[in-house]
């Protein structure tokens, strides 16, 4: 029958925004060859579902003109939607990415998980978070790629506009063998209510195109991201003098009501019976609550931050040069702030980065310079031409504002890796870091992000200890600001997570090594004393070891702890409370030697054990833990800590957002910036009410670099201050407010003990 004009342009109408909706799709990703339509199935493929379904015959279209496939994944442990071939597996040998169009059905993200499986069982895998909105088209790489593969931690947000379309790019993990692949599974992990995913097509695209636009002139001549907008966002250089220039009125008025508060000249308050007076930072318990002395005897609760340092923000550019937009070329004054650079160093923190050597430009820097460096007088035109020096920020004055601006904030204590001239200006207390460096022995946990455990029971070990002590102490021996030493940082006293071989795994990296390490000696040794022989040892650990002597081979691999066998347990558990005894009495004993005035402040644990901290109780006048929690007690058992009645510091804690240009959230994220305000508030007042807490240090002065850090390529929205060195305002103003209230509550609990 034929159709009436007025029907036929009505169809027209209907159907055209469909039709060029598909074109655009097609023309953004011309080298994509597609393995299936759920829209137009005509493949030869197996479509399996596992606690999910397709309930509607026909696919629907979407607000936005969009055909696409309703899967429905219910509330299960994981639903899963599976795609086969049908016969031979699948050759994938000529694509890079694996391309889906995709939508969340509901008004929410989705996170889906999608595995790629190939016919010898190996995986590919890839987390995609897909948030709410319009249709997607998603790209998985099909080599395990991440960040990390240009240089830094987190990527630029997603999904991002390119040609017209949104594109999601994620990161893929693992291998498989793309000739032969036998799977493509999409999951919703644990949903607690049926969720929907609409899906269109699932396809290979050849061409990396988008991948390489997604991170060209990512960053713009200040270091900051060009693909975000955000208050505190510089565009030229009068506004980081303007901003400047009204800092320094209202740091003016801050200082001044510091000065106001009754406090000594080290930062502690004035408030309630004074201790005795030793002339250096001590720690001192009374009426059961731990407290850090200054050395005029007054109580000092620690409010710090790390990493006040003017070299913050380098980041690596060799290589991937058009990742930044408006670098200085040669000639440029800025230019002075390029500088060569090597942070491969095999450690687990640098595996899988790339650009992690060479040219570096630091950014931070140059925008010292652009607010207040020194620049050339001009010339008078009669006189001759003098040659500029190259431009140098002002240091002493970038020193002077960083302490009046910790200071004003309600700060007093500065945390590791600081800059060491601003302890020289003796206005605010410090801490310093031993990093011990030798050629001693060393043993794998499984972790070793930062490096292997050193060991202890090396000789080589005691003399990297000395020397390193001598060294970090030789110009601080007698200032009463030092308050003390950390233990080295993050050592891998075992593995993440609560599996035997993560939590014992300082006893079964030693019992693999060889006996040409000490720890493994030290280790065999315990257990000859205990059993005598390997008769023993077989009994008690449930194994059959028919000769000693094969205990000693490399790669031998020790029972995991049973109840049936406790002593396995038990064994493990000593030879590692020995090994941290070990460790930190080597670093207690050289620091009684050449510092026996300044405290031993910890390890700064990550992740710990409880042989670990107890060891450190034990050896050193206060323990230290980096807790990246919402709360202190989020991160380590207090109760136990209670019954070791040592003062802890919180020596890192932190919390950022995504919205400030950084990519990488940091550890805990918040959802804005306007919540890192209220996440310190509650942090600080969880950490007054643990009687054992002597304070908290915030990680760190400085936004991270975007592109990422010279370090390891984190690239985190952590700091106070923004790569343009412009603080954060509204966080500022949030923690100016929680430490002065810290204070007044510590001041307010000794004004109630005082005696009549």
């Amino acid at each position: 029958m034929r159709a009436s004009k007025e029907s036929l342009i009505h169809m027209i109408r209907r159907t055209l925004p469909v039709i060029l909706t598909l074109l655009c799709s097609s023309s953004v990703l011309a080298e994509q060859q597609t393995l299936f339509s759920f829209v137009r199935p005509t493949s030869l493929v197996t479509v399996t579902t596992e606690d999910t379904s397709m309930p509607q015959y026909n696919a629907e279209q979407t607000a936005e003109g969009e055909v696409l496939r309703r899967v429905v994944f219910n509330p299960v442990a994981r639903p899963t939607l599976r795609l086969s071939p049908q016969g031979s597996a699948w050759n994938w040998s000529g694509g890079k990415f694996l391309a889906l169009r995709l939508q969340s059905a509901q008004d929410w993200a989705l996170t889906v998980d999608l595995t790629i499986t190939g016919s010898d069982g190996r995986r590919l895998t890839s987390r995609i978070d897909l948030p709410a909105g319009p249709a997607q088209t998603v790209m998985v790489p099909l080599q395990a790629r991440s960040p990390l593969s240009q240089g830094m931690r987190a990527g630029p947000p997603m999904p991002w506009i390119y040609e017209g379309q949104r594109l999601l790019l994620t990161s893929s993990s693992g291998e498989v063998d793309l000739t032969q692949v036998a799977s493509l599974s999409l999951s919703i992990p644990q949903p607690r209510v049926a969720q929907n995913l609409l899906v269109e097509r699932v396809g290979l695209e050849s061409d990396d195109r988008a991948e390489r636009a997604a991170y060209a002139e990512l960053i713009d001549a200040y270091g900051q991201s060009t693909r975000g907008r955000w208050p505190e966002k510089v565009a030229n250089d009068e506004q980081l003098k303007a901003a400047d220039a009204r800092e320094q009125v209202q740091l003016k008025r801050w200082l001044a009501e510091r000065e106001a508060q009754q406090l000594d000249a080290y930062g502690g308050t004035l408030a309630g019976q004074a201790f005795e007076a030793k002339g250096f930072f001590r720690t001192e318990k009374r009426d059961g609550r731990w407290y850090l002395v200054t050395p005029e005897g007054h109580p000092f609760y620690s409010l710090g931050v790390n990493a006040v340092a003017a070299d913050a923000g380098r980041t690596y550019v060799a290589g991937r040069e058009g990742m930044f937009k408006g670098l200085p070329t040669q000639g440029d004054p800025l230019s002075a702030f390029y500088g060569e650079g090597n942070n491969d160093d095999g450690n687990a923190s640098s595996q899988g980065r790339a650009f992690k050597q060479g040219r570096w430009y630091d950014f931070y820097a140059a925008n010292l310079q652009r607010t207040y460096g020194a620049t050339c007088p001009p010339v008078e035109p009669d006189q001759p031409t003098a040659a500029c020096p190259a431009p140098q920020f002002d240091a002493e004055r970038w020193q002077a504002h960083s302490l009046d601006r910790l200071l004003a904030w309600g700060f007093n204590t500065l945390g590791n890796w600081s800059d060491p001239a601003l302890s020289e200006a003796e206005r605010m207390p410090y801490t310093l870091p031993l990093s011990i460096v030798g050629d001693y022995a060393s043993i794998s946990t499984g972790m070793d992000w930062w490096g292997r455990m050193p060991d202890p029971f090396d000789p080589r070990f005691a003399m990297a200890t000395e020397r390193a002590v001598a060294i970090a102490t030789r110009d601080h021996r007698d200032d009463p600001w030092l308050i003390g030493y950390f233990a080295d940082n993050e050592l891998a006293w075992a593995a993440p997570g609560d599996d035997p071989k993560a939590r014992y795994g300082l006893a079964f990296g030693t019992l693999r090594l060889t006996t040409d390490v000490p720890a493994k000696r030290a280790f065999l040794k315990q257990l000859r004393d205990k059993y005598r022989n390997q008769e023993g040892l077989s009994k008690a650990w449930g194994i059959e070891l028919k000769a000693w002597e094969l205990m000693e081979d490399p790669g031998f691999e020790a029972p995991l702890p049973n109840p049936e066998h406790p002593e396995i347990k038990r064994d493990y558990q000593y030879f590692q409370q020995v090994f941290a005894q070990t460790y930190f009495k080597t670093i207690s004993d050289a620091l009684k030697w050449h510092a026996p005035n300044h405290l031993l402040l910890g390890g700064r644990y990550a992740i710990s054990t409880p042989e670990a901290v107890k060891a450190c109780a034990e050896f050193c006048d206060v323990i230290s833990f980096n807790f990246y929690t919402l709360k202190p007690e989020d991160g380590y058992d207090f109760s136990r800590l209670a019954e070791l009645d040592k003062p802890v510091l919180v020596s890192e804690f932190q919390f950022g957002s995504r919205d400030r240009g950084p990519f990488w959230p940091g550890p805990v994220e918040v959802p804005r910036e306007e919540d890192r305000g209220p996440a310190y508030a509650n942090f600080l007042k969880a950490a007054m009410a643990q009687p054992m807490i002597v304070g908290a240090h915030w990680f760190q002065y400085l936004d991270q670099p975007a592109s990422g850090r010279l370090l390891d390529g984190e690239n985190g929205h952590l700091g106070l201050v923004a790569i343009t060195d412009m603080a954060y305002p509204g966080f500022v103003d949030a923690v100016r407010k929680s430490n002065r209230e810290t204070l007044d509550q510590l001041r307010k609990t000794l004004e109630k003990k005082r005696p009549n």
